[in-house]
């Protein structure tokens, strides 16, 4: 066995024997390290707040105005130009975006603790089902009043429900999920409900003295699958954090994109990130939208695919058909494909469909780069005005597999 193959066999471990755990859901400037009250982050490997634009643009400009750091519009563009607002990446402080990925102190978070290596990762809140969304580059009335209600009713609720329970252990409902037709990313539907009944017992007690608060909780979930989402997001960004920093493995620990572009991050390459151009996708347009306008704004729910779900188990989850565009035969064909690219299989996400194979987990930017088989991912699609118009899947670039592969033969070969 060489060094690579010991290297990506550790990884490939950490990936498949880490255990979620929701321990906690508290503000983010309370329990995300370092997290100082005039940080912003936000989706996408860093950079200068210059660069970013459109839909992400705003949504930096907008979660600045909902924290109150500036009195206006142009107030905020002020002081997030000259750094009083500082902005940065999620990933660098254990969090995960969806879209636009905007985290703000004051926002309740997922604490998800992963005990068998000792770490820890966040995620924010679904904003709920209305199409105009703060991570979807929207900021107005509407947007801040349901944040607000997430701030102050959603999440301390679900907090106490949490706490009361002595936490929730994720891994069981995600694998039971994959066997009931989810693949963690743009399907949630089963975990969601066994979520729901994890909490069914700590929330009757809690109704006892917040009804109202119970009751609003479950008004957001009813009609809505994608609460699960921000839960598996932390559970993967968990996973994968503990498989990153491993000296000679070639295994991708983070995949995202900002508004310019896509960018990953190699076990055994630090915390550099190896950037590329946007993704190609193929969508099913919500009615009266056109393929024109499509934007990027940023994105890391793709951590779901990192660490082996999303695009990497389509097939345990065909409905997403209906959903997506596509046909059966093509997620299938899809999934399969990604063998190819993978250090190994998950010992614990099975597809039925494959008689329970394990899904292809720990891509390897060398294989990417050798077969030009690119990850595919399941995702929402924003407009260029704001909101989502539509889901598909994309593939990612080559370009930055290629530059990871070539820095990891200047370090390792």
């Amino acid at each position: 066995m060489t060094e690579r193959d010991a290297a990506n066999a550790e990884a490939l471990r950490r990936l498949c024997e880490s255990e979620p755990v929701l321990v906690d859901v508290r503000p983010a400037g309370e329990v995300v390290p370092a997290f100082e009250p005039n940080l912003i982050l936000t989706s996408g490997a860093p950079l200068q707040f210059a660069e970013y634009e459109g839909g992400q643009r705003e949504a930096i400009i907008g979660a600045a105005l909902f924290e109150g750091l500036a009195r206006s519009r142009e107030d905020a563009i002020a002081q997030l130009a000259s750094g009083t607002i500082r902005v940065d990446g999620c990933h660098d402080y254990g969090c995960v975006g969806s879209l636009a990925g905007v985290y703000t102190a004051s926002m309740p978070v997922f604490v998800v603790e992963n005990p068998p290596f000792g770490n820890r990762a966040f995620c924010n809140f679904y904003e709920g089902k209305e199409r105009r969304r703060l991570n979807y580059g929207c900021y107005d009335e509407g947007v801040h009043e349901r944040l607000l209600h997430v701030n102050d009713v959603l999440g301390p609720v679900l907090g106490e429900a949490v706490r009361s329970r002595g936490g929730i252990e994720l891994g069981p409902i995600m694998q039971r999920a994959v066997q009931m037709g989810d693949e963690l990313h743009s399907r949630s539907a089963a975990a969601t409900l066994l979520f729901e009944e994890a909490l069914a017992l700590p929330l009757l007690g809690l109704a006892r003295t917040s009804e109202a608060a119970v009751r609003a909780l479950y008004e957001a979930f009813d009609g809505n699958d994608y609460h699960f989402l921000r839960l598996s997001m932390a559970s993967c960004k968990a996973a994968c954090d503990a498989a990153h920093g491993i000296a000679g493995s070639s295994v991708v620990t983070a995949m995202t994109f900002s508004c310019r572009g896509f960018a990953i991050r190699v076990s055994g390459l630090g915390n550099s990130w190896s950037r590329g151009p946007h993704a190609t996708v193929q969508a099913k347009l919500f009615d009266g939208h056109t393929e024109d306008e499509i934007t990027w704004m940023g994105g890391e729910s793709i951590i779901a695919e990192t660490a082996g779900l999303g695009g990497f188990a389509q097939a345990a989850a065909l409905p997403l058909q209906r959903y997506q565009g596509g046909s059966a035969q093509a997620m299938i064909d899809r999934n399969l494909e990604l063998y190819a690219i993978t250090a190994g299989e998950h010992t614990k996400y099975r597809i039925p469909l494959f008689d329970y194979r394990g899904t292809p987990v720990g891509i390897d930017v060398l294989r990417v780069s050798e077969t030009r088989i690119t990850p595919a991912m399941d995702v929402g699609i924003p407009g260029r005005d704001g909101g989502q118009i539509g889901a598909g899947f994309i593939r990612a670039p080559i370009e930055c597999f290629d530059a990871a592969a070539n820095a990891y033969r200047e370090r390792y070969l």
